[in-house]
């Protein structure tokens, strides 16, 4: 047994990718818990029924909303300030999570809904990527020149649209939105999140995430 917070998390999702991007950040050790979606283990739908990750398990709570995770690590630990626009982060969080997530669902997963234009849906989405390119034209990132709560909780997604169609995305007039995904890509903390891990089963040993 360990006495870390334990972390349900899937590599490939963008929602369990921010929370590990902040519990990364903020220094906070945890036990890595890898879910297979088709396969999901009962320890982890006996925590949290909704069955969707991240779920995060402290000693006094259970969290299972990835902003909410990312919000409880940086009360732990912000050393660069990553809160300091919180309000306008959280704003603009909300256009991401809610408008823009529901057209990249319908471009990106068309067949799931039966109706859907997936052309239509990316222009949709689009009219928000052009605004993060015109805000990432004033400033390196989308509020000021450090990384904050809104890039980190935004660019998963991003990054999930991009690669739909990598070469149309590439192809598109938003250099600077290009640029600061590239430089996520490129960075050692996307490369330390997105290491592979197995699919977790009661009483494997323990998988340490944060610890670097």
């Amino acid at each position: 047994m360990s006495d870390l917070p334990v972390l349900y998390s899937f590599r490939r999702c963008p929602y369990a990718m921010r929370a590990r991007l902040a519990l990364h950040y903020a220094g906070i050790p945890c036990e890595l818990r890898e879910i297979v979606l088709r396969d999901k283990a009962p320890e982890f739908l006996e925590t949290s029924p909704k069955g969707t990750v991240p779920v995060l398990v402290t000693e006094v709570d259970v969290i299972e909303e990835s902003l909410d995770i990312m919000l409880w690590a940086l009360t732990q630990n912000d050393p660069d300030g990553w809160l300091t626009h919180k309000n306008a982060a959280l704003a603009l969080i909300a256009q991401s999570d809610g408008p823009f997530k529901t057209a990249l669902d319908r471009y990106k997963y068309g067949s799931r809904f039966p109706g859907a234009d997936a052309s239509a849906e990316r222009e949709t989405a689009s009219v928000f990527l052009q605004m993060l390119n015109n805000q990432l034209a004033e400033t390196p990132y989308l509020h000021g020149d450090s990384l904050g709560l809104a890039d980190m909780a935004i660019v998963t997604f991003v990054r999930q649209f991009a690669f739909v169609d990598k070469d149309w995305f590439d192809a598109q007039d938003w250099p600077h939105l290009i640029r600061w995904l590239d430089g996520f890509l490129g960075s050692a903390r996307f490369a330390d999140i997105m290491q592979k891990y197995p699919k977790w089963i009661s009483g494997d040993p323990v998988t340490r995430f944060a610890s670097f």
